[in-house]
């Protein structure tokens, strides 16, 4: 990173643009460009935020955006390729940490869920009971239609039943 911070801060030289001149116009804090410059990556707390102000820095400065972004890639592999694993371990613990801790709820920031509306909770009561109320009605006309039909069959047997008894006397 160092070797691209002297590059950026070599062509911002050469190009006669001052360190408070760069800051003022890419609304980017002298100190965050100072840093970039000394290759203090540690300064950045953000990975993307640093990148983004590579990238802004270049386009400033008038190089391509690309190649830069492409050396400050290969850096971060290098550098991220380098992390032992405690380390990793290590920061899963701080934020598995950091999610246990409950979070404070300011009453002035507080969003709270919105509550189903009652409306929505009436219709689906109502959608529920006349289900309910054709489902029975549904069974009742099927129940009805098979007792009829089974009262028809037995009257007809019997009916036979008893013709076919007086004809055997």
């Amino acid at each position: 990173m160092k070797e691209i911070g002297d590059y950026l801060k070599e062509t911002r030289v050469n190009n006669g643009v001052s360190l408070d001149e760069a800051s003022e116009d890419l609304n980017i804090s002298k100190d965050n460009l100072e840093n970039l410059e000394d290759g203090n990556v540690k300064a950045f707390k953000d990975i993307y935020a640093l990148k983004e102000i590579v990238r802004e820095y270049s386009k400033y400065l008038g190089i391509d955006p690309d190649k830069i972004m492409d050396e400050f890639n290969d850096f971060m592999f290098e550098h991220t390729s380098k992390i032992s694993l405690e380390d990793i371990e290590e920061a899963r613990k701080i934020s598995k940490e950091k999610e246990e801790k409950p979070k404070v709820i300011s009453p002035y920031t507080y969003i709270p869920k919105p509550k189903p509306s009652l409306k929505n909770i009436k219709w689906k009561k109502v959608f529920l009971i006349l289900g309910i109320i054709i489902l029975i009605i549904f069974i009742i006309i099927v129940w009805n239609n098979f007792t009829k039909s089974s009262r028809e069959v037995t009257n007809e047997l019997m009916g036979r039943v008893g013709e076919n008894h007086e004809f055997s006397n």
